[in-house]
């Protein structure tokens, strides 16, 4: 089965879309990051989904080099949540 990734440029992301989730470690989170978004590191977020998320939300994923976004997008979008990766600009 493949399932279709959304994407958008991180900065034509606005709040008003959906929650935008960082995945990348908190120490990597405390030095740079988008203000609007909230930190989940990936594992936490992966292993902990269905008590996090809901899937009546919007979610909008991102980190520094896209790898664990990319790949989160595609783990929760098979799960059923609306999830769209966010490429950093």
């Amino acid at each position: 089965m493949v399932i279709s990734m959304k994407s958008i440029m991180e900065n034509n992301y606005n709040p008003s879309m959906g929650i935008l989730i960082d995945v990348k470690d908190p120490i990597s989170y405390k030095e740079k990051h988008n203000p609007y978004s909230i930190n989940i590191y990936y594992d936490k977020l992966i292993m902990n989904h269905k008590t996090l998320l809901d899937k009546n939300k919007k979610y909008f994923i991102i980190c520094d080099k896209g790898h664990k976004s990319k790949q989160a997008v595609r783990i929760l979008s098979f799960y059923g949540y609306d999830v769209t990766y966010v490429i950093n600009s």
